[in-house]
């Protein structure tokens, strides 16, 4: 099954990631298909906290992916000023 997850980046703790689509059979850190977007939880000052390309994940949705709760939960909280 494809799913849209968080594919973590950055140092020890200093969090970052991707929002990716990707086979959930893969690792989380592993081979993907398409990056969606990234998401910095630790965004200060000018820093972007969130960055979604819509577009995709709506097609993406609608090509039967799932996505994991958290990033769920990042698009319904964010999907209005994430375009």
């Amino acid at each position: 099954m494809v799913t849209i997850r968080l594919s973590r980046a950055g140092t020890k703790k200093k969090p970052f990631y991707h929002v990716v689509v990707t086979d959930s059979r893969n690792k989380r850190d592993g081979r993907l298909i398409e990056r969606l977007g990234f998401y910095n939880p630790m965004a200060t000052g000018r820093d972007v906290p969130i960055k979604l390309d819509v577009e995709r994940i709506n097609y993406w949705l609608s090509q039967g992916a799932q996505t994991s709760v958290r990033v769920r939960k990042i698009i319904k909280d964010n999907a209005s000023e994430a375009a």
